[in-house]
């Protein structure tokens, strides 16, 4: 079998080095080439025709978004970016994931909270599995965005909270993703209303330190209004709440009112946060009144929380194939059962407002 093709491009020597070994200890994947720049990256990946490239973002001469802009323009193909844990970075990264970015990593030096060899095998696995997925390059917009203005932000004092939560108590929306997941959400969140008659609960696959960053990106791409989830908050209609990169994120009723617990415990499925643990949380909660929906990413997780809402007459949504960079945690709950609607994409907005 034929070798997966990956182009290293960083400006460091020693992280294009570090980077290639990581990389190369898998039989399956050979590092063709570096570049030191985006200019270099952009030529490399005409001539050297890597399946992957892997790009640092802050670079001399030419930077990684800029590369990025012009091979997915002229020699559109898989790009993982190489992340800093920077507010800059952080920004970075989500706009280069707007501008046909696959999906990103933590630079080695960037987390604190990842060892190496766990960046290391998320790069591993993310490079196998964009090597091997179908990428519909053409749905990627290089053009600015038009942002749909928010609906009025409103501020609830106590009587107000209370008519506003006999309003919104009966519908919420929950959502699981990992690998391919973060564009895939970017296009969800895009085509969701601002006058959407429910929250939004959200758990996707992201180191720590990331995701406060990627919801802001949400919030400003979507009608909706999303932040980083903490803990307490009260749902509202017309909000989404991402779960931070380091804790379990659960719905919980104080006094009656729809809440948002977090909390630091074992990691379950393999991860904190847990999609299962969102989604049997509002199963405890609520039964027919949730929309659930799986989407691409590796493993198991969420596909037994999914059944659980499904079994108590939930409307459960996956992910199709076609659509999904990987086919895993959406097979294992259609395979278990869990599922009662299989849909592309593109077509996971509207099935969600549909039935609210």
């Amino acid at each position: 079998m034929d070798k997966i093709r990956v182009l290293v491009v960083d400006d460091s020597a020693l992280v294009r080095r570090i980077i290639s070994d990581a990389l190369e200890k898998d039989p399956e994947i050979e590092v063709v080439g570096t570049a030191n720049n985006g200019k270099n990256a952009i030529f490399k990946s005409f001539v050297l025709y890597p399946d992957v490239i892997t790009m640092d973002i802050e670079m001399p001469v030419m930077d990684g978004l800029e590369a990025l802009r012009e091979i997915m323009d002229k020699n559109a193909k898989p790009v993982i970016m190489l992340s800093s844990l920077t507010q800059y970075g952080a920004e970075a990264t989500f706009k280069a994931l707007e501008y046909g970015a696959a999906d990103f990593v933590p630079k080695p030096q960037a987390m604190v909270q990842m060892s190496f060899d766990e960046i290391s095998e998320q790069l591993v696995q993310k490079v196998k599995a964009y090597a091997k997925a179908e990428i519909n390059y053409s749905a990627v917009s290089l053009k600015d965005k038009v942002v749909v203005p928010k609906a009025e932000e409103k501020i609830f004092d106590d009587i107000a909270l209370d008519k506003h939560y006999e309003h919104s108590k009966k519908r919420i929306v929950a959502i699981g993703t990992s690998t391919g997941g973060p564009s895939a959400l970017i296009k969800i969140f895009e085509r969701l209303p601002a006058n959407l008659s429910c929250p939004v609960m959200v758990v996707q696959h992201m180191p720590p330190g990331f995701t406060k960053a990627f919801a802001e990106r949400l919030n400003a791409l979507s009608p909706l209004s999303v932040k980083e989830a903490e803990d307490g908050d009260i749902l509202r209609s017309g909000w989404a709440y991402v779960a931070p990169g380091h804790s379990h994120m659960e719905l919980v009723q104080r006094n009656g009112v729809d809440t948002i617990s977090l909390n630091q415990n074992d990691k379950v499925s393999g991860h904190r946060p847990s999609i299962d643990v969102m989604f049997r949380s509002i199963a405890r909660v609520y039964s027919s009144d949730v929309t659930a929906v799986i989407m691409t990413g590796m493993g198991r997780d969420g596909a037994s929380g999914l059944l659980e809402l499904s079994q108590k007459g939930s409307y459960t949504i996956a992910q199709d194939r076609a659509t999904s960079v990987v086919f895993g945690m959406n097979r294992a709950a259609i395979e278990m059962g869990a599922v009662k609607n299989i849909v592309p994409l593109d077509e996971i907005s509207k099935k969600i407002v549909e039935h609210l």
